[in-house]
Formats: structure tokens, C-alpha cells, sequence
């Protein structure tokens, strides 16, 4: 695939099938970063006026095209996903310990950070097993429908496991209480699978980021924020109020937009990068489903070569076999998984693994050579 030859073209380029993890830069990212700079030191002060009317907007409206959203004007951004965790949790009642509802398979974003609020006795968390994925749905739904919950947070794609769920409408609509707080982790299905949230975005959050499939890089993080939802986030920076709409001398004032969820400062040469990727993809004519029929098509070629091989891992190892309910990157269930990434390391291949989950993903730039390259690598 042409445009990443910064990342992955050179003879000392490690062979990285780790896809789900970082994700090499396209190589438009080098002029987006130095176009932030060269912003920067013309406009000085004057490039937040820049950033808000013209780098923000856009990002908007890529991540708005990309998820189907009615109004673009609802996705904040943040630097990092744990932020606009800490952004939600504030807007939860503070007289009483919080209910949360969530799954057994989130990332440390919010898996620690609620584990933290339980041990001073500030939450009470239900979580429901991923697995058995066959009736995860179902089990998830049932326990959503008991309306016990300030906060109902789960993963539209698991992060060590792969699993995807197939209907998120139906568990928004299993909440039966229209006050609770309803939150998808997207980082694992954002620029993976295709995804349409227009039909829930006036019901709950996304939340989701540019340092894995959007190639975009660390610090292009987003959340999409229903109308109506913690109108007065009590974790609030400067950001927030420079588009206020409400609130007088003796009070802090928000917007009914996205913006009531920003912070503070931060770096947004991010953004920068992400509008030059979304650009490139569509001067490509690269859509999510484009980019994932790659990949099923690697990873068929990979799994039929490591099968041949009869390798450490196999099809049959698979934590996630049915690839209509995977997101886009294999985890296989080893006790050797760890040995196993130790292994390609030495070979300068880079994979990882969650304890005895070994995860293997591909992008866009690879191709056949790359999957039985891997696969080789593997079984020798």
C-alpha cells in the first residue's frame, strides 16, 4: 500500500502486526505535523482562533461522516480517552455511590479507574462476563433492563478478546431509565468496522480515539456527547467556555454542544494529523469496509498458512472464530502467548498479547508476503 513508506518501507522496518495497537503513521502525517508547527509560529496567540473556527470543525466533520452523526457539533476532544472518562464520571450523582453496569473485558481507561472509586466505596460496580460470547448480548441486556444504574459503559469491540458486538441499539434500548448514562467504548471499532451511530447519537456517548485504526497517532481523542447529557460537567477546563452560551457573572457558564465536555490546553497537532489522514483516505477512495475486506483477506491467507504449517497457534485457538462478530485483529487463547511475542521480537516482528491472549493485527499496508511471513515466523 503506497503512503506509508516513513513507517514501513524501509529494510529496518520491523514487521508490524500489531495494527489493533499503534498503528504507523501514513506518510501525510509528516506535513500535517509540520504544517501545526509552521501555524504555530505564524499566527501565535491567534492559532486558537485558527484551531476552533477551522482544525476542530474539520475533525468534526470527518468523525461525523464516519459514524453517520446528525450534527458534528457534539463530538469534544481530549488527549487521551481516560480524561473524558474522568469528564462522565462527573456528571454522576456525588450524594450517594454510583451504579455502574458494565462488562468484565473494558480497558484500563475505565477498568481501573472505577476498580479505584469501588475501594472508597464511591461506586458499585455490576459486571457482566464477556464470555460465553454467544449470549453475552442477551446477558447484558437482562441486567441493563433491572434500570439500577447511574452509568451503563461497555466496548463495541473487546479489547483482548476481538469480539464485537452486533447490536448496540439493542442494549441502549434494553436502559430503561432515559436519566442513566450511556457509554460505548468505540476505540476498538472506530476506523475498524463499519459503524453507524446516528440512530442512538441522541442517546449515548462514543468514545474513541486516533492512535489505532484512524492512524492518526497519540493525543486525537473524541468523545460524541447526546444532546441533553451532563449539561455542567463538575471536570471542566478553559476550553469549555469559549463557546458559552448560558450561565451569568456568578455562575460557569457551558454550551449545549460538544464543547461542555472539553478540558484544558493540549496538543493539537493530533487533530492536524487526523484531518490529513481522513483527506488521504478519501482521496483514496478508502472507506472502513474497503480497508477491512483487506484485512479478512490477510488474515484468511495468514490462518490457512499457519494451519498448513501446523504452528504453535492455530484457526482452532482462535478466542473469536466467526469473523462477522470480530473486530479487526485476531486473539488467539495460548498459555505460550507470551513466549510467542518474545519470540518475533527477537525476529523484529511485533506482535502482543493480555496474558494468555496473543493478539495479531493487520492494516492496510500489508499484504500476502506479510501474512505468510508472519505465519513462517510462527511455526519455525
Amino acid at each position: 500500500m503506497k503512503g506509508f513508506v516513513q513507517s514501513v518501507g524501509r529494510p529496518s522496518a520491523p514487521l508490524h502486526a500489531a495494527a489493533h495497537s499503534h498503528h504507523p503513521w501514513p506518510d501525510v502525517t509528516l506535513a500535517a505535523q509540520e504544517l501545526a508547527w509552521r501555524d504555530a509560529a505564524r499566527l501565535l496567540d491567534r492559532k486558537w482562533d485558527h484551531i476552533f473556527e477551522s482544525i476542530i470543525p474539520a475533525a468534526q466533520a470527518h468523525i461525523g461522516r464516519q459514524l453517520n452523526l446528525p450534527d458534528p457539533a457534539t463530538i469534544a476532544f481530549a488527549p487521551n480517552t481516560h480524561s473524558l472518562v474522568l469528564r462522565i464520571l462527573s456528571c454522576l450523582p456525588t450524594q450517594k455511590p454510583v451504579r455502574i453496569l458494565t462488562t468484565s473485558s473494558e480497558f484500563m481507561s475505565f477498568s481501573r479507574q472505577i476498580v479505584r472509586l469501588e475501594e472508597d466505596g464511591l461506586a458499585f460496580v455490576t459486571r457482566i462476563s464477556a464470555e460465553p460470547f454467544e449470549n453475552f448480548e442477551n446477558r447484558f441486556a437482562a441486567a441493563a433492563h433491572t434500570g439500577a444504574h447511574d452509568l451503563v459503559f461497555l466496548s463495541q469491540v473487546f479489547f483482548d478478546s476481538g469480539f464485537a458486538i452486533r447490536d448496540l441499539a439493542k442494549l441502549v434500548a434494553a436502559v430503561p431509565d432515559k436519566d442513566t448514562f450511556v457509554v460505548i467504548d468505540g476505540y476498538h471499532g472506530f476506523m475498524a468496522i463499519p459503524t453507524d451511530f446516528g440512530a442512538l447519537a441522541d442517546r449515548a456517548f462514543y468514545l474513541a480515539g486516533g492512535y489505532k485504526y484512524a492512524m492518526a497517532g497519540e493525543g486525537a481523542c473524541f468523545l460524541h456527547c447526546p444532546p441533553g447529557y451532563g449539561p455542567r460537567p463538575r471536570d471542566t477546563g478553559w476550553y469549555a467556555g469559549f463557546s458559552a452560551l448560558e450561565g451569568g457573572n456568578n455562575s460557569v457558564g457551558y454550551a449545549t454542544d460538544g464543547s461542555r465536555f472539553l478540558g484544558a490546553t493540549f496538543d493539537v497537532s493530533a487533530l492536524y494529523r487526523f484531518n490529513a489522514v481522513q483527506d488521504w483516505l478519501s482521496q483514496q477512495n478508502l472507506s472502513v469496509a474497503d480497508m477491512l475486506k483487506h484485512v479478512r483477506s490477510i488474515e484468511r491467507i495468514f490462518l490457512a498458512e499457519i494451519d498448513k504449517l501446523r504452528a504453535p497457534i492455530s484457526s482452532s485457538m482462535l478466542v473469536v472464530s466467526d469473523e462477522t462478530r470480530r473486530g479487526r485483529f485476531l486473539g488467539f487463547r495460548t498459555k505460550d502467548a507470551g513466549a510467542i511475542t518474545a519470540k518475533l521480537a527477537a525476529q523484529n516482528i511485533i506482535v502482543d498479547h493480555r496474558g494468555d491472549r496473543l493478539r495479531i493485527g493487520f492494516g492496510i499496508y500489508h499484504n500476502e508476503d506479510d501474512a505468510l511471513r508472519l505465519a513462517h515466523a510462527i511455526a519455525g
